[in-house]
């Protein structure tokens, strides 16, 4: 049986996820996305090429929002997970007290010093080895190497400011000024080279250091002490979210906004009060237009009508659809395969490097899938 193709027409319909006024339909996919029956969808690695695209929108250290378009949504699902489970980070995992006077109690300070997020030389990090946990099957582990275990201490003491008298006599109240470490900061963490680390972390850029120095830790008062060691690992969002590297990892589908009719004069105002600022613009009808037969704008000349100018700005909250005026004037949907990421990094990786590393992971991943298919068949 020859295969068919359908109308440039029939694919971009399939492509709207309909948002009407009570429901949302079109929302199924077929049991091979982006397959139908009685046409050819042979995997064309050149069509790919031709039909996907990466755009960024916004693009800053710890911020980034880009668009997927052309893939499937289990693709940009798989990246989104991995952004939040599977890309390794170092944290602190074990808390050594030695001794501990302020009021925070040893478990919540040790739980506030694993969730800062640490960073250092990125090539130190992708140096360091997953560290192997002891279990019952492998009651030794990977044991504490310097490939494998990041140091650091904490050792500070609140002491009386030196001119603390003259700041007593002029009645000052801040203990910030009155104490030596009156808060204690993640810049007091100190970090402790050890073995072969000094190839990657010597020096004040390349040392392992908290990304937000500013963290406020602990609050002390004259007499009281902090004195700890911390052992730091890597590991993945899957284990514990503190080492998940963004604080979100979302998408959602391009809007789509179709006109179906003129809508022109206070109709058309009231349309635009009905989306965000800068998604529907107002313009005059022109003379060719009013001219045009069947074009809904014949008398119209100099009206203003209402145009789409940037759906990416949109919420779609149906508003629009409230009003009797505009009944059937519009369609509303989303785009099934135009995915906008929003990323935000907690500070480790540049959040551009996020999703690179997603790519990656996902690649490996495949290809171990491949190589387990491949001895499934030997």
């Amino acid at each position: 049986m020859p295969s068919i193709r359908a109308s440039q027409e029939e694919r971009d319909a399939r492509k709207i996820v309909s948002v009407n006024a009570e429901t949302v339909t079109n929302v199924t996919s077929t049991d091979f996305p982006g397959h139908y029956p009685g046409e050819d969808h042979e995997w064309d690695l050149e069509e790919f090429r031709n039909t996907f695209r990466v755009k960024f929108h916004k693009l800053q250290p710890l911020d980034a929002s880009f668009s997927l378009i052309g893939i499937d949504a289990s693709i940009a699902n798989a990246f989104r997970r991995i952004l939040l489970a599977e890309i390794p980070t170092l944290a602190i995992e074990y808390v050594f007290v030695h001794n501990n006077t302020s009021i925070v109690q040893d478990e919540v300070l040790a739980h506030r010093l694993g969730l800062v997020p640490l960073t250092g030389n990125p090539a130190g990090l992708r140096w360091l080895r997953q560290y192997r946990k002891p279990t019952d099957e492998d009651p030794e582990g990977s044991g504490v190497a310097d490939n494998n275990t990041i140091v650091m201490k904490l050792d500070v003491e609140c002491t009386k400011a030196d001119n603390y008298d003259d700041l007593n006599k002029r009645g000052e109240d801040d203990p910030r000024l009155l104490y030596k470490h009156a808060h204690v900061y993640a810049k007091d963490l100190e970090f402790v080279l050890s073995g072969r680390q000094n190839t990657y972390f010597e020096g004040e850029p390349n040392a392992v250091r908290s990304v937000h120095p500013d963290i406020l830790l602990a609050k002390m008062r004259p007499g009281q002490c902090i004195n700890m060691e911390m052992h730091c690992i890597k590991g993945i969002g899957a284990d514990h979210a503190k080492f998940s590297p963004v604080a979100t990892a979302s998408y959602r589908l391009l809007p789509s906004i179709t006109i179906t009719q003129p809508i022109l004069g206070p109709d058309a105002r009231k349309f635009a009060r009905c989306f965000p600022r800068g998604v529907i613009g107002l313009e005059e009808v022109t003379p060719e237009e009013a001219a045009r037969k069947g074009s809904g704008y014949e008398g119209h000349e100099g009206e203003k009508k209402a145009v789409v100018r940037n759906t990416f700005k949109d919420t779609v909250s149906r508003e629009c659809l409230r009003h009797p005026e505009l009944e059937g004037k519009v369609k509303l949907g989303r785009v099934r395969d135009h995915f906008i990421f929003m990323v935000e990094s907690t500070g480790q990786y540049p959040s551009d490097e996020l999703f690179l590393e997603s790519v990656r992971i996902l690649k490996e991943k495949c290809a171990a899938m491949k190589r387990g298919l491949g001895n499934i068949l030997r």
